[in-house]
């Protein structure tokens, strides 16, 4: 029975899942947790590469890659809610992060905020409310199903709003692309104090 239960804790932790209620592991592992749809995902990151995307089912999957292994296993990926919503935070102590890739799959109908102090952040076809935020970097947004956002508030400090969704395209300081429309469903701020932001598929007119 001793060896039975070793063998069941085991198989938990090669998949990164530790509670009900809390999962982690490094970077190399995949992390799985269950996350509903509508669910609410807050992700708080050190510099990296986060590629979030829509699937059809109702889980939270994380993978990670890097060039070094041993600076892999300075990174801790930690899941800590349920399914109806929790915190996914990426940490890691190692000194460059250049090459960290993180592909982070949850349920098309969720919910997120994002907020990375330096790299870049892809969402591809979710839908729902989302508020991302970047010191330095890239924020790329797209969707093949059509954008229902009620409302759009895209800004840099400095750098460029690329709304190629909604055909407007403003660079320079302190630029901002705002969008509204009375039947649209959700919400999207997106803000990079230095770098770019891209929103990408089938919008409408701009303002």
């Amino acid at each position: 029975m001793k060896s039975l239960c070793f063998a069941a804790g085991a198989a938990l932790l090669a998949c990164g899942v530790t509670s009900p209620g809390q999962a982690k592991t490094a970077c190399g592992p995949t992390l799985n947790a269950p996350l509903h749809a509508n669910a609410a995902l807050t992700i708080a990151s050190s510099p990296a590469g986060l590629e979030v995307v829509g699937t059809d089912t109702d889980t939270l999957r994380v993978t990670c890659t890097t060039g070094d292994q041993e600076r892999g296993r300075e990174v801790h990926l930690r899941y800590s809610g349920g399914a109806d919503g929790g915190k996914l935070s990426i940490d890691t102590s190692a000194p460059h992060h250049g090459d960290l890739e993180f592909r982070i799959e949850v349920p098309r109908r969720t919910n997120l905020r994002i907020h990375m102090g330096a790299g870049q952040v892809t969402v591809e076809e979710v839908s729902g409310d989302k508020a991302i935020s970047l010191y330095a970097g890239q924020i790329t947004i797209s969707g093949s199903h059509g954008w229902d956002y009620r409302r759009i508030e895209a800004s840099v400090d400095i750098g460029e709003v690329n709304a190629q969704a909604f055909g407007a395209d403003k660079g320079g300081f302190f630029r901002t692309f705002t969008h509204k429309t009375d039947d649209g469903e959700y919400r999207l701020y997106a803000h990079v104090v230095t770098g770019q932001i891209d929103l990408v598929g089938n919008g409408g007119t701009a303002e």
